[in-house]
């Protein structure tokens, strides 16, 4: 598990550190200072040395690092030893090896316990803890803790934080935990691997301000009950299997700014009382399978940034109301099943960064207020009826990095205006009906990282002009009628660290003239992971070079008129999982590997043998 500590961690490390009350000049209690002990004992490896200072002949009140103490009486009042703390030159991120010794339920004082980001803290957390009847705030997070929550926890009817985030703690949230009047602000549950309901008790949270479940195995509905906290800013239910719907109760989380309820089986509409969130920011529920439309009231949430609905089935015209956020930067509603004409209100988001509308049912044509879009980066109107026949002018002027055009009835040859969108980084135009020549002004093209003119009809060979993309990490190029050598695909230049290839797709097309010999040395294809070259005319051999495209993952040569061996060494490359030389004709011993390639990538070769085909006949 991924152990990161976010600032706000840190931050509240400092906070419990100053508001700790001074122990100086007070002596410690005898049952404390032995009951810390006896934790020390429990910790099996402290690489910086956290616990150096805790010795059985120094007083734990002054002289012990982490520990304060009430001054009055002695007694400890403050465990704090977190795993990534400020030592005056720097932040120092380490661990603790062990387990949390139930010697910590002598600490009877004992208010705040902080012992997150320690990462090799193993074992269950200790029920006698819940027998600390002063505590307010326990700390675990981003440790390896397994076993359930103490049902004991109950009891402590002071706890206003309660933070075991990354873990690996499991069985059901105790319903018992929420009390009534209990003043709990801060309730982080996330990742680890809880599961059964969110109790309905977790209405008694009236103080609770936020709220992190994410990343479990939560089932059932989210309870009616949530409405009544009132004082909840931030809540994310995300990743879980939560059915049912979105209680309309949640309209009264009028303090709620942050809401994530993505990748769960929530169905059902999206309540008109969503419209009460006026202080909302961050609205997540992509991932589900809501359905109905987007309530028009949505309008009213005026502090919304990001909108994120991808991925329902959510349907209906796209209301006008959607153009009323002044502060939206992302709008996310791919995946769904909108239908009628884009909104020309869209246009008066002055804010958005990105506009995420593919793999609907939207119509065209796309309204030119989409001009007025002046930070607009990222457009993706992917998979929808547009029937755009060409590419407006105004839309290349727009200065976009990426654009998303795939399946929208393009036609004709890529427009020379094209050529001046120098500031493009991302271009999908796939899918339609393209064709011509590559032209030449394609190398002015000198952004591109990725670019996709797959499943069109374009005939021709690969301009010289290509070897201009300097940056170009990701090619799809496949189903279409290109033709001539792959040189011109190698021979592109590189502006390292960018311009090495990842994916590298020439399929379906009409490539000749073999596979060069040094494809595998090239500087350019160092990196590649995925490699398609199947259904070309290429002919030859494979090249023995290509063993040192040490990152490939994927190799596809199948339909290729492929001659010769296998060379050594190809099979073993470290990475690779995929590998399809079927329907050549090749021949000999397929060489010993380690790679679990299935007998189907090597099927169509009547000269092959060997595992995983038959058994080469000797003699």
């Amino acid at each position: 598990m991924a152990k990161t500590l976010p600032l706000y961690w840190f931050l509240n490390f400092l906070l419990i550190s100053t508001a700790a009350i001074s122990a100086a000049g007070t002596t410690c209690h005898s049952g404390d200072r032995d009951a810390l002990l006896k934790f020390k004992a429990g910790i099996t490896d402290d690489p910086s040395r956290l616990l150096s200072t805790w010795k059985s002949t120094t007083d734990c009140c002054s002289a012990w690092d982490g520990i304060s103490c009430d001054a009055a009486t002695g007694r400890v009042i403050t465990v704090s030893r977190p795993g990534v703390f400020d030592d005056g030159e720097g932040i120092t991120d380490t661990s603790l090896s062990g387990t949390i010794s139930p010697s910590l339920g002598q600490l009877t004082s004992l208010r705040s316990l902080d012992l997150n980001s320690l990462k090799l803290l193993t074992g269950n957390i200790p029920p006698v803890l819940g027998d600390l009847s002063n505590l307010t705030i326990i700390l675990l997070n981003y440790n390896n803790l397994t076993g359930p929550i103490p049902p004991s926890f109950s009891k402590l009817q002071h706890l206003k934080k309660l933070i075991l985030s990354e873990n690996y703690l499991s069985g059901d949230i105790p319903a018992t935990l929420f009390t009534p009047s209990s003043p709990m602000t801060e309730l982080m549950l996330n990742q680890n691997q809880f599961s059964g309901v969110i109790p309905s008790s977790i209405g008694h949270l009236t103080a609770l301000q936020k709220l992190d479940i994410h990343k479990n195995n939560i089932v059932g509905g989210i309870p009616e009950s949530i409405g009544n906290l009132q004082q909840l800013n931030y809540l994310d239910l995300s990743e879980n299997r939560i059915s049912g719907g979105i209680p309309a109760s949640i309209g009264k989380l009028l303090k709620l700014e942050i809401i994530y309820l993505d990748s769960n089986h929530l169905s059902g509409s999206i309540p008109s009382s969503i419209s009460n969130l006026v202080s909302l920011q961050i609205l997540r529920v992509s991932d589900n399978q809501l359905t109905g439309g987007i309530p028009t009231s949505i309008g009213e949430l005026r502090q919304l940034e990001r909108l994120l609905l991808e991925n329902n089935k959510l349907g209906g015209e796209l209301p006008s109301s959607l153009g009323g956020f002044p502060n939206l930067t992302d709008m996310y509603l791919s995946g769904n099943q909108f239908t009628g004409s884009i909104p020309p209100s869209l246009g008066n988001l002055s804010k958005l960064l990105t506009l995420e509308l593919s793999r609907n049912k939207l119509s065209g044509p796309i309204p030119q207020s989409l001009s007025k879009l002046k930070n607009l980066q990222e457009l993706s109107l992917s998979f929808n009826p547009l029937q755009l026949g060409t590419l407006p002018d105004w839309l290349i002027d727009m200065g976009l990095f990426n654009l998303m055009l795939a399946g929208t009835g393009l036609k004709g040859q890529l427009p020379a205006k094209l050529s001046t969108a120098k500031s493009i980084s991302t271009l999908d135009l796939s899918s339609n009906e393209l064709v011509g020549e590559l032209p030449h002004w394609i190398g002015n093209l000198a952004g591109l990282y990725s670019l996709n003119l797959s499943n069109n009809g374009f005939h021709s060979g690969i301009p010289e002009e290509f070897k201009n993309l300097n940056g170009l990490m990701v090619l799809d190029l496949h189903g279409n009628a290109f033709s001539g050598k792959l040189r011109p695909v190698l021979a592109k230049g590189v502006n390292k660290p960018q311009g090495q290839y990842i994916s590298l797709d020439l399929s379906s097309n009409n490539f000749t003239g073999g596979i060069d010999e040094d494809i595998g040395e090239l500087l350019v294809m160092k990196d590649v992971r995925t490699l398609v070259l199947s259904a070309n005319r290429l002919g030859g051999k494979i090249p023995s070079s290509m063993k040192k495209m040490e990152n490939l993952q994927s190799l596809a040569m199948a339909k290729n008129e492929l001659s010769g061996e296998i060379p050594v060494g190809l099979l073993d490359i470290p990475r690779l999982t995929e590998f399809d030389v079927s329907d050549n004709h090749l021949t000999g011993e397929i060489p010993p590997h380690k790679a679990k390639v299935p007998a189907e990538g090597f099927r169509g070769n009547p000269g092959l043998c060997g595992n995983p085909l038959p058994p080469c006949r000797r003699g």
